[in-house]
């Protein structure tokens, strides 16, 4: 294909990726090197295009998106008509070529039963997660990048109780909950004048005005987290995904990122904020062969001692079995009914 025909193909020449169910993610290195990933493992394709095409690829999916991408603002975040996510950025932040991100959608565990039939947990941890988000227990997921901290939490959402309204907050729509009260809020970049940007941190302010049974931030990566963690403390449930390689990094991360938010926020108030806050960290991961799974669950008990925030295992994945943790679930909360061991 030598043109990008916008009329015919969204996605002009890398249709055929798009329309393949194997394939997770696409990105161009430049318009020579294009790879995929399938079952999380990356190939390089023998697809050769020009530069024009890609640039005139990603000018069409913008307009889609409604982002914006020029010397002042070299980085796009983007969802796409079919729910996927782009990302583009272009130089002098890249050194030569434009570089381009699609993580497609592919919607393969709607919920914590499509979870457990793909292997990704085990009855107990279904039944324990389950129970939790009945209950409105504040839950952290937790991975790395493709680990699929999306795909868990969005499972985690569709276990939410049909009556409760639920607020998502996203840099970027991915969460796709089924659910009948249901609002999503996505961030806005400035204009050229650098006004009429959103913010996560606004959103999760505004979002407090719209009467929520359940908030839900897509990812916390800065000081939104501290908003977060005020309004868990308030007694209002909710849900968020960090990049964090153990459960106890999270939990570490989460203490650090709310001190972005100024130099008048002491730990002293951080660290007990988030003992009483989060109950549970769930640690996703994926492993060599491409295989995502939950490889920890993990109770915050509440807590502390010298900025130290007291983490209880409940499960932890072997390498090919999941073994329980000495925590008892019951025991550390008293609100599930629920007990991880007998």
């Amino acid at each position: 294909m030598n043109n990008l025909n916008v009329k015919d193909q969204s996605f002009g020449p890398i249709q055929h990726l798009i329309d393949d169910e194997a394939v997770e993610e696409i990105w161009i290195n430049s318009p020579s090197r294009i790879f995929v990933a399938r079952d999380g493992k990356s190939e390089l394709t023998n697809l050769v295009l020009s530069k024009e095409i890609v640039h005139n690829l990603i000018e069409h999916l913008l307009i889609w998106g409604g982002r914006r991408l020029d010397v002042s603002n070299p980085f796009v975040d983007a969802r796409l008509p079919d729910g996927s996510r782009l990302h583009v950025a272009i130089p002098e932040v890249t050194a030569t070529h434009w570089a381009v991100n699609i993580r497609k959608h592919l919607n393969k565990a709607n919920n914590l039963a499509d979870l457990l039939k793909l292997g990704s947990i085990n009855q107990e941890i279904f039944e324990l997660l389950k129970s939790c988000v009945d209950k409105g227990l504040n839950i952290l997921v937790s991975g790395g990048t493709q680990a699929g901290k999306t795909t868990f939490l969005n499972a985690l959402i569709n276990q939410i109780p049909a009556h409760e309204r639920v607020v998502t907050i996203e840099e970027v729509f991915e969460l796709k909950p089924k659910i009948p009260d249901w609002i999503g809020l996505q961030t806005r970049s400035a204009n050229l004048e650098g006004d009429g940007q959103i913010t996560l941190r606004k959103l999760i302010k505004e979002s407090l005005r719209m009467r929520p049974s359940r908030i839900i931030v897509g990812e916390v990566r800065e000081a939104e987290a501290l908003d977060l963690l005020i309004a868990l403390n308030a007694g209002l449930p909710g849900m968020a995904t960090l990049h964090a390689n153990s459960v106890r990094g999270a939990v570490s991360k989460l203490q650090l990122l709310p001190l972005l938010a100024g130099e008048n926020i002491a730990q002293s108030f951080i660290t007990p904020t988030i003992a009483s806050s989060i109950d549970l960290v769930v640690q996703c991961s994926i492993d060599s062969a491409g295989k995502r799974r939950v490889v920890e669950v993990a109770a915050i008990t509440g807590r502390c001692e010298a900025g130290v925030i007291e983490v209880e295992s409940l499960f932890n994945w072997s390498g090919d079995k999941y073994e329980k943790g000495l925590s008892n679930y019951q025991r550390v909360y008293g609100k599930s009914s629920v007990a991880v061991n007998s």
